[in-house]
């Protein structure tokens, strides 16, 4: 066994560097007291841990039994009252709100964009944290929002002229004066129809503030935009990314202990305030850094801070995968999820020391994203472990708040039960697609060939998800104390669309939404100027759950026969996307990233979008709607096509012509191939796997 000795656990030694030299200075915890408190967690909950795991795979044996085998449905032909029978399905708690205390406005009370990003790159991850404040000008300028195509070329006053009209139009909708109109504004101290959402100055620029969210006038006739300007107005700029997740998860590649401290040392630079992030761009070199905090001066000399950062949440990783950062007294990897937890939590208190250079919680709260958790008991474990974690750090109970991802169908199925688990620090809640259907794509592997994957999201279980989401959590009491969130929108370069489309999640009274861009943030932002989301919310409160029935209707395709043409697009669609992601995961270690679809469109993809695409064509493997030679043939002509949208970036390995030799594209198949066995159909393990493999070939 590599590593040191750590209280019987056997760590490596980057890490226990890391942790000892980086980490710990600076914070009221010994080495010794945390050794031997990490080592009595990992004793305590490995043990539980693995029984959970062993749990999802007896009821997915007994799922599977169900729908293979008439011998077991002729026993229990209705399956709502089969699932409670094998444990599936818990009891609805009595009606119960949480208890949620000591979190910040930005989660509590303030609706907003929420940005994910990955842990490992500095740069993406000070872009996010620094996206709280947003050029209104710049993203609609920059991008499609305006004519449904981007800026080319130098400045066009043409395009810039109905930049400004359409944000004066908006400042009509969102801070009315009392008379006349924002594009007759002149410069004069504005005089509002409602007074009350006046804030101060920051310098020259006017503050205001509407939903709870601040909108800037930056004044500066000087600026080349401002010179020709009646009011020297040079931009608007929005408070946009209100919440940030840092990702220890989906979207990165983090297999070896090196992975691991890297994206620990980014979080730890983020509580500490020092990150920093130097880079080339345009031949020079730029460092990137948090931004200060912004001071508001009041009318009357008072003054108030404001947030210059995006507040920050981590995302741990689930309870499945094991890291050889640290290894048990019995030789075995210790679960990832433990250690991300008692890891994530100590870098933490740097945000809670004297030494910290810039605030994240004004309230000294911790935010832990818990993903791929599967029903109450999965939720409970995690509530236990963070008492475990407090206890070890001297923390006051429930200053960790979690935030319970509804991404699996067996938490979606008892999502009151879950959050009354935690519901003392349960501070957001949300849905998510693609990790959602491929979890009911695998659950329900043999009922049958499932409905095209395109449309899966008009699915009545689906809109029924994405419904009794928002409910459940109103009828538990979230508004007002935490989010409820809606997932990303994964076209970054597709804003016009985005802004037609994404104000349906504050409309459905989601108080927070993905976003994949700091730009894509500002301009979701203008939807939650449009939206009252508090008033929303008190309109659905009155609403009924939606059926647990039409959530548990299985998207099967009812014998429907496919054409040719359309099972070869549907492969092609899928594989494309499988290999266009897969080989940057594997070949290069990047977890997220642009990927171009079959259509050349660029969309944000994680480890999300495998699973549900591979387990696809596995279901449709395995109930025969397309062959394995036809899924090979299409493996094949996909990479050439992966290969052609990847010829201009000179890292990329080719796979076509090397199929038999390429590592990403042997794991690109064996996530099909495989996918039939694979733990509730997740794709970290074999991914793992063929990234250490392609790690150490490239080391010699």
């Amino acid at each position: 066994m590599t590593g040191i000795d750590k209280a019987g656990l056997r760590v490596d030694r980057d890490f226990a560097a890391f942790i000892e030299t980086q980490v710990l200075p600076g914070l009221p915890v010994t080495a010794d007291a945390l050794w031997q408190g990490m080592a009595a967690i990992l004793e305590r909950f490995t043990p539980l841990n693995r029984a959970l795991l062993a749990k999802r795979d007896e009821l997915q044996r007994a799922i599977d039994a169900w729908h293979r085998d008439p011998a077991v449905r002729a026993r229990q032909p209705d399956y709502r009252r089969f699932l409670v029978e094998i444990g599936y399905r818990v009891p609805e708690p009595k009606s119960f709100q949480i208890r949620t205390s000591g979190v910040d406005p930005e989660i509590s009370t303030i609706a907003g964009p929420q940005l994910i990003v990955p842990a490992l790159n500095a740069r993406y991850v000070l872009n996010a944290a620094n996206a709280r404040w947003g050029s209104l000008y710049d993203a609609l300028y920059g991008t499609d929002a305006i004519e449904g195509q981007p800026a080319v070329g130098g400045y066009d006053a043409t395009r810039g002229a109905k930049v400004i009209t359409w944000v004066r139009e908006f400042l009509d909708e969102t801070i009315p004066l009392a008379n006349g109109r924002w594009c007759d504004w002149t410069g004069s101290r504005p005089v509002l129809a409602d007074p009350h959402q006046w804030v101060g100055r920051i310098g020259e620029n006017l503050v205001f503030k509407h939903h709870g969210l601040h909108i800037e006038l930056v004044i500066d006739r000087d600026h080349p935009i401002g010179r020709t300007d009646p009011a020297g107005l040079a931009d608007v700029r929005l408070e946009a990314a209100l919440t940030t997740i840092v990702d220890l998860e989906d979207s990165i590649a983090a297999v070896d202990a090196a992975d691991k401290v890297a994206a620990y040392r980014n979080w730890l630079g983020l509580m500490r305030g020092d990150l920093e992030a130097s880079f080339d761009k345009g031949g020079r070199v730029t460092t990137r850094r948090l931004q200060p905090d912004r001071l508001i001066v009041r009318e009357d000399g008072t003054t108030e801070t404001l947030s210059g950062r995006s507040l920050l949440m981590i995302r741990n990783c689930g309870h499945l995968m094991t890291t050889p950062t640290v290894r048990l007294s019995d030789g075995g990897e210790a679960l990832e999820g433990l250690l991300d937890g008692i890891v994530t939590a100590l870098i933490a208190l740097h945000d809670r020391s004297a030494s910290s250079r810039l605030r994240n919680s004004r309230v000294q709260a911790i935010y832990i994203v818990k993903p791929k958790m599967h029903g109450p008991e999965e939720a409970q474990f995690t509530d236990q472990l963070f008492d475990a974690i407090e206890d070890l750090l001297t923390l006051p109970r429930h200053t960790i708040k979690l935030g319970l991802m509804d991404e699996e169908r067996r938490t979606s199925v008892n999502l009151a039960a879950c959050i009354e688990k935690v519901r003392d620090r349960v501070a957001f809640i949300n849905t998510g697609f693609l990790d959602r259907t491929g979890d009911e794509i695998h659950t329900a592997m043999q009922a049958g060939p499932m409905i095209r994957k395109s449309d899966m999201r008009r699915a009545r279980w689906m809109t029924t998800y994405e419904d009794r989401n928002v409910q459940i959590g109103l009828a538990c009491g979230f508004a007002g104390k935490a989010q409820i969130g809606k997932g990303m929108w994964a076209a970054p370069d597709r804003m016009n669309d985005m802004l037609h489309q994404k104000i349906a999640h504050p409309q459905s009274g989601a108080n927070t939404a993905w976003v994949p861009s700091p730009t894509a943030a500002t301009l979701h932002a203008t939807h939650y100027h449009r939206v009252d989301v508090a008033a929303r919310q008190q309109e659905r409160r009155t609403e009924s759950v939606g059926s647990l029935d039409a959530l548990l209707e299985i998207p099967l395709a009812d014998g429907r026969p496919w054409s040719p043409e359309e099972i070869r697009a549907e492969l092609e669609n899928n594989v494309q996307g499988i290999l266009g992601y897969v080989v940057r995961w594997i070949d290069q270690g990047i977890g997220c990233s642009k990927v171009p679809d079959i259509h050349d469109i660029g969309l944000m993809e994680d480890r999300a979008t495998l699973r549900i695409s591979s387990q696809h064509i596995a279901n449709w493997l395995l109930h025969r709607v397309c062959t394995a030679s036809a899924v090979e043939e299409v493996f094949h002509r996909m990479a050439r096509v992966v290969d052609a949208q990847n010829a201009g970036d000179p890292r990329y390995r080719p796979m076509a012509g090397h199929e038999a030799t390429s590592i990403a594209f042997q794991a690109a198949r064996a996530l099909v191939f495989e996918g039939l066995v694979q733990p509730n159909g997740y794709t970290e393990p074999l991914l793992h796997g063929f990234r250490a493999r392609a790690k150490a070939h490239a080391a010699g």
